[in-house]
């Protein structure tokens, strides 16, 4: 049996532990799985990792984060648990995690598309904004314009920025920056499968 390196065991840590706190609040326990990282992305590991002295704000986003926060859905936690399943509403509402490489769209690549809030229909990403990672989570370079939020999201002793869908506040993830993939903006949108639908047709301008 051939073992993680310790480089991807880092690099897989250090993913889960930024991507939701909820993820180790949950009773289940999950197994990381092995992932396999190409020689670049290595790399990355130690230029994504903390420096010590660490904690603080380190993890912060250097864009612009959102004030947005009187949604144009507003729904209690009683509609919100009516409409969704017990996962979407987990992840979705309280801001929690599925486990890396169990989700429907971690490898789901198609040509044109796009992606919506389970919560409420709104075109997020573009099929072409999707790339592999290796994260163990759906990842984008780029959203729909001025359909996803950002906003600090401090826990676990850190700063992380976190991603909601700007018009129902929903939950998605998390955003990375500066880990060098190759992206024309050198960003990651760490992002749930649970909070996103697929359609195959272009709903942009919906």
């Amino acid at each position: 049996m051939r073992f993680p390196t310790f480089p991807t065991l880092l690099r897989t840590f250090h993913t889960v532990s930024n991507t939701s706190s909820a993820l180790f609040r949950s009773s289940a326990a999950y197994g990381l799985g092995r992932t396999i990282f190409k020689t670049p992305q290595r790399a990355i590991i130690y230029r994504s990792m903390p420096n010590i002295p660490f904690l603080g704000a380190l993890f912060g986003s250097s864009s612009s984060m959102a004030d947005k926060t009187n949604y144009p859905v507003q729904k209690t936690d009683g509609e919100w648990q009516a409409q969704l399943s017990p996962e979407q509403f987990r992840i979705l509402r309280k801001k929690g995690t599925e486990p890396p490489g169990s989700g429907t769209f971690n490898k789901h690549y198609p040509e044109t598309g796009v992606y919506t809030c389970t919560g409420c229909d709104t075109p997020l990403y573009k099929a072409n904004h999707k790339f592999d990672s290796g994260c163990g989570w759906p990842a984008f370079w780029d959203a729909v314009p001025g359909a996803v939020g950002q906003r600090p999201d401090p826990g676990l002793g850190m700063m992380r920025t976190e991603i909601v869908c700007n018009n129902c506040g929903g939950h998605l993830g998390h955003i990375f920056k500066g880990e060098r993939f190759g992206n024309p903006k050198d960003e990651r949108h760490c992002v749930n499968s649970v909070s996103i639908n697929f359609s195959a047709k272009d709903e942009e301008g919906k």
